[in-house]
C-alpha cells in the first residue's frame, strides 16, 4: 500500500460511503481533508482514528509539497473533500499532478459525486452532458463562460450556492434563453428535491421565495434543429461572396470555401459554383 489514495465520501447520507473507503482511511497513515472540522464527523461516526491535515484550496502549493516529501519517504496518504469525490471541483487535481511528477503512484476509490446523482435524477438526457462545477466569480470570465455554453447541446451540469441561485439563473435565461432544467437539491439527504422546471420558472420562484441548501442546476442542452435553422437564417442574410470569403479568410482553399457554404446554405456545390460564374 503506497501512495495517494483518493476517497470518494458521502454527500449526504453516510450510508453510501464503500467498504474500500472505509478499509483504506483506517489503513493509511495520514488523512488529508479539505475541512478538518467537517471531515472529523465522519471519521467519528466509522470509528477511525487515523490522523488528519488540512488540505485546501489556500494551502494546495505549499501542504502539497509536504504531503509529496511525506509520500516519497513512505507515508501512504488518503486525500478527501468536504463530500463527494476529491478532485471534482476542489483542489485535489492539484495535488495528483504533483504526484504523477515525482512518480508516486495514484488510486482512485470510487464513490459518490454530486453532478452524476443529480444528472441521474433530473429527468433530462444523460448520455452526453458536461460538468461546469461552480461558474467564476470574475464578472467577465463568467460571461464568456456562458456565451460557450449558448450553443451547448449536450446536458449542463452547474453547482451554486443558495445566496447566489437567483443571480445565476437571471445570467442563464439572458445568455441561454429558456431552457428545460431541473434543481436537484440537498441530495441524499432527508429533504431532498428534484424540481423539474424552466429556467424562468425556477427564476421566479426563488425570486418569491429562496432555495435553500447546495444545489445542482441541470439544464437541457439546445437543439440541433434550432441551431441549424438560426445559422441557415444568418447565411442567407450573407451575400454569396461574403459567404465565400468568411471561410477563405480561415485559411479555406477555394474548393474547400466552395463546400462548405454549399453545407452552410443546403444546397449542391455545383449550384455554388454555377452562382459564382454568374455572377
Amino acid at each position: 500500500m503506497t501512495g495517494l489514495f483518493l476517497c470518494a465520501t458521502p454527500i449526504g447520507n453516510l450510508e453510501d460511503i464503500t467498504l474500500r473507503v472505509l478499509r483504506t482511511l483506517k489503513e493509511v497513515d495520514l488523512i488529508a481533508a479539505e475541512d478538518t472540522r467537517n471531515s472529523v464527523k465522519l471519521l467519528n461516526h466509522f470509528e477511525i482514528k487515523t490522523p488528519m491535515t488540512s488540505y485546501h484550496e489556500h494551502n494546495k502549493i505549499e501542504k502539497g509539497k509536504y504531503l509529496v516529501r511525506k509520500m516519497k519517504e513512505g507515508t501512504t496518504v488518503a486525500l478527501i473533500t468536504d463530500a463527494g469525490t476529491p478532485g471534482i471541483s476542489d483542489p485535489g487535481e492539484e495535488l495528483v499532478r504533483m504526484c504523477y511528477e515525482e512518480n508516486i503512484p495514484v488510486t482512485s476509490l470510487p464513490g459518490p459525486a454530486a453532478c452524476i446523482t443529480a444528472l441521474t435524477l433530473s429527468g433530462l438526457p444523460v448520455r452526453r452532458f458536461c460538468f461546469e462545477a461552480f461558474l467564476p466569480p470574475d464578472k467577465k470570465e463568467r460571461r464568456q463562460i456562458l456565451e460557450e455554453l449558448k450553443n451547448e447541446t449536450r446536458t449542463v451540469v452547474i453547482y451554486e450556492a443558495p445566496h447566489r441561485l437567483l443571480k445565476t439563473l437571471s445570467e442563464l435565461e439572458e445568455v441561454l434563453g429558456d431552457r428545460n432544467m431541473s434543481l436537484v437539491r440537498e441530495l441524499t439527504k432527508k429533504h431532498e428535491t428534484v424540481w423539474r422546471t424552466s429556467i424562468s420558472q425556477l427564476r421566479s420562484s426563488v425570486e418569491a421565495e429562496p432555495v435553500k441548501g447546495e444545489c445542482v442546476l441541470v439544464i437541457e442542452g439546445r437543439s440541433r434543429k434550432e441551431i441549424l435553422a438560426e445559422d441557415i437564417a444568418r447565411w442567407e442574410d450573407m451575400s454569396l461572396d461574403e459567404h465565400m470569403a468568411l471561410y477563405e479568410s480561415r485559411g479555406m482553399d477555394r474548393k474547400s470555401a466552395m463546400k462548405q457554404v454549399a453545407k452552410d446554405r443546403g444546397i449542391p456545390k455545383r449550384e455554388i459554383y454555377r452562382q459564382l460564374l454568374e455572377q
